[in-house]
Protein backbone atom coordinates (compact mmCIF):
# COMPACT_ATOMS: atom_id res chain seq x y z
CA UNK A 1 0.00 0.00 0.00
CA UNK A 2 1.20 3.52 -0.81
CA UNK A 3 -0.57 6.72 0.19
CA UNK A 4 0.35 10.39 -0.22
CA UNK A 5 -0.69 13.22 2.07
CA UNK A 6 -2.80 15.64 0.05
CA UNK A 7 -5.06 18.43 1.29
CA UNK A 8 -6.69 21.60 0.06
CA UNK A 9 -4.74 23.70 2.57
CA UNK A 10 -3.16 26.68 0.83
CA UNK A 11 -5.52 26.64 -2.17
CA UNK A 12 -7.44 29.92 -2.24
CA UNK A 13 -11.18 29.45 -2.67
CA UNK A 14 -12.99 32.72 -2.05
CA UNK A 15 -16.50 31.25 -2.25
CA UNK A 16 -16.20 27.55 -1.40
CA UNK A 17 -17.25 26.72 -4.97
CA UNK A 18 -13.89 26.83 -6.77
CA UNK A 19 -14.21 24.55 -9.81
CA UNK A 20 -13.39 21.04 -8.62
CA UNK A 21 -11.04 20.04 -11.46
CA UNK A 22 -8.93 23.17 -11.02
CA UNK A 23 -8.95 22.99 -7.22
CA UNK A 24 -8.02 19.30 -7.18
CA UNK A 25 -5.19 19.72 -9.66
CA UNK A 26 -3.80 22.68 -7.71
CA UNK A 27 -3.88 20.59 -4.52
CA UNK A 28 -2.09 17.74 -6.29
CA UNK A 29 0.66 20.13 -7.36
CA UNK A 30 0.89 21.76 -3.94
CA UNK A 31 1.51 18.40 -2.25
CA UNK A 32 3.68 16.82 -4.94
CA UNK A 33 6.92 17.19 -6.85
CA UNK A 34 5.84 20.28 -8.84
CA UNK A 35 4.78 22.58 -6.02
CA UNK A 36 6.22 25.65 -7.75
CA UNK A 37 3.49 25.40 -10.42
CA UNK A 38 0.62 25.65 -7.93
CA UNK A 39 0.29 29.43 -7.94
CA UNK A 40 -0.07 29.72 -11.72
CA UNK A 41 -1.89 26.56 -12.76
CA UNK A 42 -5.53 27.69 -12.56
CA UNK A 43 -4.84 30.65 -14.83
CA UNK A 44 -2.18 29.04 -17.04
CA UNK A 45 -4.52 26.12 -17.78
CA UNK A 46 -7.15 28.63 -18.89
CA UNK A 47 -9.69 27.65 -16.25
CA UNK A 48 -9.55 31.09 -14.62
CA UNK A 49 -11.14 32.39 -17.83
CA UNK A 50 -13.52 29.57 -18.77
CA UNK A 51 -17.27 29.96 -18.41
CA UNK A 52 -20.07 27.73 -19.67
CA UNK A 53 -23.77 28.30 -18.98
CA UNK A 54 -26.89 26.21 -19.43
CA UNK A 55 -29.62 28.22 -21.15
CA UNK A 56 -32.57 26.57 -19.42
CA UNK A 57 -32.03 26.33 -15.65
CA UNK A 58 -28.29 27.05 -15.19
CA UNK A 59 -27.76 23.34 -14.61
CA UNK A 60 -24.45 22.97 -12.70
CA UNK A 61 -23.33 20.12 -14.98
CA UNK A 62 -22.97 22.61 -17.85
CA UNK A 63 -19.81 23.95 -16.18
CA UNK A 64 -18.17 20.55 -16.86
CA UNK A 65 -19.07 19.96 -20.49
CA UNK A 66 -16.19 20.30 -22.91
CA UNK A 67 -13.86 18.10 -24.95
CA UNK A 68 -12.39 16.25 -21.98
CA UNK A 69 -9.16 15.20 -23.70
CA UNK A 70 -8.20 18.88 -23.98
CA UNK A 71 -7.36 18.80 -20.25
CA UNK A 72 -3.89 17.42 -20.95
CA UNK A 73 -3.09 20.15 -23.48
CA UNK A 74 -4.55 22.91 -21.31
CA UNK A 75 -2.70 21.97 -18.13
CA UNK A 76 0.54 21.44 -20.06
CA UNK A 77 0.33 25.08 -21.13
CA UNK A 78 1.83 25.86 -17.71
CA UNK A 79 5.06 24.01 -18.51
CA UNK A 80 4.03 20.71 -16.96
CA UNK A 81 3.93 17.31 -18.62
CA UNK A 82 0.75 15.35 -17.92
CA UNK A 83 -0.65 11.89 -18.38
CA UNK A 84 -4.28 11.35 -19.37
CA UNK A 85 -6.72 8.48 -19.96
CA UNK A 86 -10.42 8.74 -20.76
CA UNK A 87 -13.42 6.62 -21.73
CA UNK A 88 -16.57 8.47 -22.66
CA UNK A 89 -20.19 7.73 -23.58
CA UNK A 90 -20.56 5.13 -26.31
CA UNK A 91 -17.12 3.65 -25.70
CA UNK A 92 -18.21 0.66 -23.62
CA UNK A 93 -16.10 -1.73 -25.67
CA UNK A 94 -13.00 0.12 -24.43
CA UNK A 95 -14.08 0.22 -20.76
CA UNK A 96 -11.81 -2.50 -19.39
CA UNK A 97 -8.83 -1.53 -21.55
CA UNK A 98 -9.03 2.15 -20.59
CA UNK A 99 -9.66 1.40 -16.91
CA UNK A 100 -6.60 -0.87 -16.81
CA UNK A 101 -4.50 1.86 -18.45
CA UNK A 102 -5.83 4.44 -16.00
CA UNK A 103 -5.04 2.24 -12.99
CA UNK A 104 -1.45 1.84 -14.14
CA UNK A 105 -1.13 5.57 -14.84
CA UNK A 106 -2.44 6.44 -11.37
CA UNK A 107 -0.17 3.97 -9.59
CA UNK A 108 2.89 5.21 -11.51
CA UNK A 109 2.05 8.82 -10.67
CA UNK A 110 1.60 8.05 -6.97
CA UNK A 111 4.89 6.13 -6.94
CA UNK A 112 6.56 9.28 -8.28
CA UNK A 113 5.03 11.40 -5.50
CA UNK A 114 2.06 12.93 -7.30
CA UNK A 115 -1.59 12.12 -6.65
CA UNK A 116 -4.04 11.86 -9.57
CA UNK A 117 -7.23 13.75 -10.42
CA UNK A 118 -10.26 11.75 -11.56
CA UNK A 119 -13.85 12.45 -12.53
CA UNK A 120 -16.76 11.44 -10.28
CA UNK A 121 -14.69 10.79 -7.15
CA UNK A 122 -16.73 13.53 -5.42
CA UNK A 123 -20.11 12.54 -6.86
CA UNK A 124 -20.36 14.09 -10.35
CA UNK A 125 -17.38 16.29 -9.49
CA UNK A 126 -13.64 15.75 -9.71
CA UNK A 127 -11.69 14.37 -6.78
CA UNK A 128 -8.20 13.13 -5.96
CA UNK A 129 -6.75 9.62 -5.87
CA UNK A 130 -4.16 9.82 -3.11
CA UNK A 131 -3.00 6.22 -2.74
CA UNK A 132 -3.47 2.62 -3.81
CA UNK A 133 -3.56 -0.83 -2.22
CA UNK A 134 -2.98 -3.72 -4.63
CA UNK A 135 -3.88 -6.29 -2.01
CA UNK A 136 -7.30 -4.73 -1.39
CA UNK A 137 -7.58 -3.48 -4.99
CA UNK A 138 -8.68 -0.05 -3.81
CA UNK A 139 -7.63 3.58 -4.27
CA UNK A 140 -7.57 6.06 -1.39
CA UNK A 141 -9.54 9.18 -2.29
CA UNK A 142 -9.96 12.80 -1.26
CA UNK A 143 -13.26 14.41 -2.18
CA UNK A 144 -13.66 18.08 -3.04
CA UNK A 145 -15.23 18.68 0.40
CA UNK A 146 -12.09 17.34 2.11
CA UNK A 147 -13.64 13.98 3.01
CA UNK A 148 -11.36 10.95 2.69
CA UNK A 149 -12.58 7.62 1.35
CA UNK A 150 -11.73 4.85 -1.06
CA UNK A 151 -12.93 3.31 -4.31
CA UNK A 152 -12.40 -0.15 -5.79
CA UNK A 153 -10.17 -0.38 -8.85
CA UNK A 154 -13.04 -2.04 -10.74
CA UNK A 155 -15.37 0.91 -10.04
CA UNK A 156 -13.05 3.56 -11.49
CA UNK A 157 -15.03 5.34 -14.19
CA UNK A 158 -18.20 3.47 -13.25
CA UNK A 159 -19.58 5.58 -10.42
CA UNK A 160 -22.53 8.01 -10.43
CA UNK A 161 -21.90 9.39 -13.93
CA UNK A 162 -19.94 6.60 -15.65
CA UNK A 163 -17.23 8.49 -17.50
CA UNK A 164 -13.54 7.76 -17.04
CA UNK A 165 -11.28 10.81 -16.95
CA UNK A 166 -7.92 10.60 -15.17
CA UNK A 167 -5.26 13.33 -15.22
CA UNK A 168 -1.77 13.05 -13.72
CA UNK A 169 1.46 15.04 -13.47
CA UNK A 170 4.41 13.30 -15.12
CA UNK A 171 7.10 15.97 -15.35
CA UNK A 172 8.16 19.48 -16.31
CA UNK A 173 9.46 21.34 -19.34
CA UNK A 174 11.86 24.31 -19.44
CA UNK A 175 9.13 26.66 -20.66
CA UNK A 176 10.00 30.32 -20.19
CA UNK A 177 7.72 32.57 -18.13
CA UNK A 178 7.26 34.92 -21.09
CA UNK A 179 5.97 32.05 -23.21
CA UNK A 180 3.63 30.84 -20.45
CA UNK A 181 2.19 34.37 -20.29
CA UNK A 182 1.80 34.66 -24.08
CA UNK A 183 0.20 31.22 -24.40
CA UNK A 184 -2.13 31.86 -21.47
CA UNK A 185 -3.40 35.04 -23.11
CA UNK A 186 -3.98 33.11 -26.33
CA UNK A 187 -5.80 30.31 -24.48
CA UNK A 188 -7.95 32.79 -22.55
CA UNK A 189 -8.92 34.78 -25.65
CA UNK A 190 -9.74 31.55 -27.50
CA UNK A 191 -12.22 30.54 -24.83
CA UNK A 192 -13.69 34.01 -24.28
CA UNK A 193 -14.35 34.21 -28.02
CA UNK A 194 -16.25 30.89 -27.90
CA UNK A 195 -13.72 28.90 -29.92
CA UNK A 196 -13.53 25.91 -27.53
CA UNK A 197 -16.17 23.28 -28.25
CA UNK A 198 -19.30 23.11 -26.11
CA UNK A 199 -23.03 22.86 -26.84
CA UNK A 200 -23.71 25.58 -24.27
CA UNK A 201 -22.90 29.31 -24.50
CA UNK A 202 -19.30 29.76 -23.47
CA UNK A 203 -16.81 32.50 -22.77
CA UNK A 204 -18.19 36.02 -23.00
CA UNK A 205 -21.48 34.65 -24.36
CA UNK A 206 -22.12 33.03 -20.97
CA UNK A 207 -22.69 36.47 -19.45
CA UNK A 208 -25.86 37.13 -21.44
CA UNK A 209 -27.17 33.66 -20.63
CA UNK A 210 -26.71 34.22 -16.90
CA UNK A 211 -28.08 37.77 -17.06
CA UNK A 212 -31.17 36.54 -18.91
CA UNK A 213 -31.64 33.84 -16.30
CA UNK A 214 -31.51 36.41 -13.50
CA UNK A 215 -34.00 38.70 -15.20
CA UNK A 216 -36.46 36.10 -16.52
CA UNK A 217 -36.10 32.73 -14.74
CA UNK A 218 -34.57 33.17 -11.29
CA UNK A 219 -36.83 31.95 -8.48
CA UNK A 220 -36.51 30.45 -5.04
CA UNK A 221 -36.39 26.99 -6.66
CA UNK A 222 -33.45 27.86 -8.91
CA UNK A 223 -31.54 30.16 -6.56
CA UNK A 224 -28.95 27.51 -5.69
CA UNK A 225 -28.16 26.99 -9.38
CA UNK A 226 -27.26 30.66 -9.61
CA UNK A 227 -25.20 30.41 -6.42
CA UNK A 228 -23.20 27.54 -7.92
CA UNK A 229 -22.39 29.57 -11.03
CA UNK A 230 -21.53 32.74 -9.16
CA UNK A 231 -19.41 30.86 -6.65
CA UNK A 232 -17.60 28.84 -9.30
CA UNK A 233 -16.70 31.75 -11.56
CA UNK A 234 -15.96 34.28 -8.82
CA UNK A 235 -13.40 31.93 -7.26
CA UNK A 236 -11.79 31.33 -10.67
CA UNK A 237 -11.56 35.03 -11.57
CA UNK A 238 -9.46 35.64 -8.45
CA UNK A 239 -6.74 33.53 -10.07
CA UNK A 240 -6.87 35.51 -13.31
CA UNK A 241 -6.33 38.72 -11.35
CA UNK A 242 -3.43 37.30 -9.35
CA UNK A 243 -1.81 35.72 -12.41
CA UNK A 244 -1.57 39.01 -14.30
CA UNK A 245 -0.48 40.80 -11.16
CA UNK A 246 2.38 38.33 -10.75
CA UNK A 247 3.38 38.53 -14.42
CA UNK A 248 3.51 42.36 -14.33
CA UNK A 249 0.56 43.02 -16.62
CA UNK A 250 -1.02 45.98 -14.77
CA UNK A 251 -3.81 46.71 -17.27
CA UNK A 252 -5.02 43.10 -17.32
CA UNK A 253 -4.51 42.76 -13.57
CA UNK A 254 -6.70 45.82 -12.91
CA UNK A 255 -9.39 44.60 -15.29
CA UNK A 256 -9.48 41.17 -13.69
CA UNK A 257 -9.54 42.70 -10.23
CA UNK A 258 -12.72 44.46 -11.36
CA UNK A 259 -14.06 41.23 -12.88
CA UNK A 260 -13.34 39.24 -9.73
CA UNK A 261 -14.80 41.85 -7.36
CA UNK A 262 -17.98 42.04 -9.43
CA UNK A 263 -18.49 38.26 -9.47
CA UNK A 264 -17.67 38.07 -5.77
CA UNK A 265 -20.07 40.93 -5.07
CA UNK A 266 -22.82 39.09 -6.92
CA UNK A 267 -22.07 35.91 -4.98
CA UNK A 268 -22.15 37.72 -1.63
CA UNK A 269 -25.38 39.44 -2.59
CA UNK A 270 -26.99 36.13 -3.49
CA UNK A 271 -25.90 34.61 -0.18
CA UNK A 272 -27.18 37.51 1.93
CA UNK A 273 -30.32 38.82 0.23
CA UNK A 274 -33.63 37.56 -1.11
CA UNK A 275 -32.97 37.00 -4.82
CA UNK A 276 -36.67 36.80 -5.60
CA UNK A 277 -36.96 40.55 -4.97
CA UNK A 278 -36.70 42.69 -8.11
CA UNK A 279 -34.27 45.17 -6.58
CA UNK A 280 -31.90 42.34 -5.66
CA UNK A 281 -32.13 40.93 -9.18
CA UNK A 282 -31.18 44.37 -10.51
CA UNK A 283 -28.23 44.45 -8.12
CA UNK A 284 -27.05 41.03 -9.32
CA UNK A 285 -27.42 42.07 -12.94
CA UNK A 286 -25.45 45.26 -12.32
CA UNK A 287 -22.54 43.29 -10.83
CA UNK A 288 -22.41 40.91 -13.79
CA UNK A 289 -22.74 43.72 -16.31
CA UNK A 290 -19.70 45.37 -14.71
CA UNK A 291 -17.78 42.09 -14.93
CA UNK A 292 -18.82 41.59 -18.54
CA UNK A 293 -17.66 45.05 -19.60
CA UNK A 294 -14.28 44.62 -17.92
CA UNK A 295 -13.74 41.13 -19.29
CA UNK A 296 -14.65 42.25 -22.81
CA UNK A 297 -11.89 44.86 -22.52
CA UNK A 298 -9.50 42.23 -21.20
CA UNK A 299 -10.30 39.91 -24.11
CA UNK A 300 -9.51 42.73 -26.50
CA UNK A 301 -6.10 43.19 -24.91
CA UNK A 302 -5.35 39.47 -25.10
CA UNK A 303 -6.40 38.88 -28.72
Amino acid sequence: MKKLHVSFDGITDTTGYLFSLAKCFAAVLNSGTCKEYTEDIIAASGFAFRMWADKEQLCPSATSIWEFKKQKEWFENSGLLCGYVERLWGEDAMEEERRTAAIELIKKSIQQGNAAVAWDISGCEWGILTGYDDEEQRFSTLKINGEEGDVAYEKLGLLELPILSVLTVSGKTPKEASQILADTKKLAACHLDGQEWCDNPSGLAAYDTILTFIKETLSADTAWNLEYYLGTYAALKWYAWKFFEKYNEPALAQLYKTVYEAWQGAFDTKRNKDVTENEVKKELAAFLSTAKEAEEKAAGLMR
